[in-house]
């Protein structure tokens, strides 16, 4: 199973239908709001098979604006390939953009 995030944009008027659907479901206490602070958007990790699974948590009063992005964790030594690869890269540009013929 793949990690996602889940943001749920909402809007002051929608916010209590948003809590209860999410309560009847089950998943309000998975999610952290930002409502009390005027940022109507609630966040969630949670565990799915894929995207469209995570995204059926969601109600469909704000499914379609729901964000859902998979996490990954990096290794120490994947940042470090990853870091000589951009720095690779970034010499390839450099040289072909130098002008010399």
């Amino acid at each position: 199973m793949d990690r996602y995030m889940i943001e749920t944009p909402h809007t002051n008027a929608n916010c209590m239908a948003l809590l209860e659907a999410l309560n009847a479901r089950g998943y309000l206490n998975n999610f952290d709001w930002g409502c009390k602070a005027g940022v109507h958007s609630g966040w969630a990790i949670i565990e799915a098979e894929d995207e469209a699974q995570a995204r059926l948590s969601v109600p469909p009063l704000v499914r379609d604006l729901a964000r859902v992005v998979r996490l990954n964790k990096f290794s120490g030594k994947e940042v470090m390939a990853l870091h000589r690869g951009s720095v690779r890269a970034a010499r390839s540009r450099e040289s072909a953009g130098s002008g010399l013929v």
